[in-house]
């Protein structure tokens, strides 16, 4: 099968799961609903006097439209990190990338700063620091400096750790439920004025970083292939570093810190439809966005009371997923 026979495929099966997941998310909830109730609601005519539409609109439709867009872009930067640092451990998360937005983010917040453009801002700030920092850590490591970027980027994320547990700790009033709430993954604060700001500045990032499918390929060849086949490796390089940690870093300050997306399911879909990034960076905006759906949804569904944040379901679901993964490549 040529590659756009297989691309369609992937658009294909990717859009499904994504639609279908999306249904889940709005139908399933602790106001119980079911499929036919909520299509009626979506559609407006169901009865003008029941609570369900505003449920339905005002609250899970912004809520899993925010979840697909964290996911897609989580997803999406693993899949550039790995690619760029040629290792499969890579991720926004690991690297310190969404640490840096996250410490960024709580400074605005605490500051009392709006959301655009104070938090994005600050996060973008917070990320790009420790992009910097990375860098500055590994500057003329020319030899292993692959393995030096990813150790200095677990230390990183050790060190934004202990500022926001600094920042938590002079925090004394109500905030401090909150911004734990926040840090552990929080999709329930989904402004519906916000998402289409956020929308449109992802899925720009999104198209570009499709365009770059090329050469992330030619990347995974190694910096001295991919220049000798015409490759300008610093300034791509560069363009995907950026770009990524700022598409991190707006979700960053929408969603606070969610592990493991960006690690289990470039993984996973790497083993369907294989390495090569015109396929993989489609599918990684698709299934990273069903995933977090649908860990959202069981995030509010699992708990008898209340709800859990959704990065504590990410990671019951996504260590056990990546140990067997790991298991399954040996």
């Amino acid at each position: 099968m040529n590659l756009g026979r297989r691309l369609l495929l992937v658009l294909a099966v990717g859009g499904l799961g994504l639609a279908l997941s999306l249904a889940a998310g709005l139908c399933a909830g602790s106001w119980g609903a079911g499929w036919r109730p909520t299509f009626s609601a979506l559609l407006g005519s169901g009865d003008p006097e029941d609570i369900l539409p505003v449920i339905i609109w005002h609250l899970r439709f912004p809520r899993v439209l925010l979840a697909a867009l964290v996911g897609a872009t989580l997803s999406a930067a693993g899949v550039v990190f790995q690619a760029l640092l040629r290792n499969p451990l890579a991720e926004p998360y690991i690297l310190g990338v969404s640490g840096g937005a996250a410490v960024g983010a709580i400074l605005a917040l605490l500051a009392g700063w709006a959301a655009f453009p104070g938090v994005t801002g600050l996060a973008f700030a917070g990320s790009m620091a420790t992009l910097a920092l990375l860098v500055l850590l590994t500057w003329g490591k020319a030899v292993r400096r692959h393995e030096a970027l990813l150790l200095s980027g677990v230390m990183v994320n050790a060190f934004c750790g202990a500022i926001i547990m600094f920042l938590l700790s002079l925090t004394q009033d109500a905030r401090l439920h909150h911004l734990l709430f926040w840090l552990m993954g929080d999709l329930s604060l989904a402004a519906p004025e916000h998402l289409p700001y956020l929308a449109a500045a992802l899925l720009p990032g999104f198209v570009v970083l499709m365009g770059l499918a090329r050469p992330l390929n030619l990347l995974l060849l190694g910096e001295e292939s991919a220049h000798f086949l015409g490759l300008n490796v610093a300034v791509i390089s560069r363009l995907l570093l950026i770009l990524t940690s700022f598409l991190v870093s707006l979700v960053v300050c929408h969603s606070g810190l969610v592990g493991f997306v960006g690690l289990v399911v470039p993984h996973l879909l790497r083993l369907l439809v294989g390495p090569d990034h015109r396929l993989l960076l489609p599918a990684s905006l698709l299934g990273g966005a069903s995933f977090l759906v649908l860990c959202d949804l069981l995030s509010r569904v699992l708990p008898a009371t209340g709800e859990m944040p959704v990065g504590v379901v990410t990671a019951l679901v996504g260590a056990p997923l990546f140990i067997f993964l790991l298991l399954r490549s040996r």
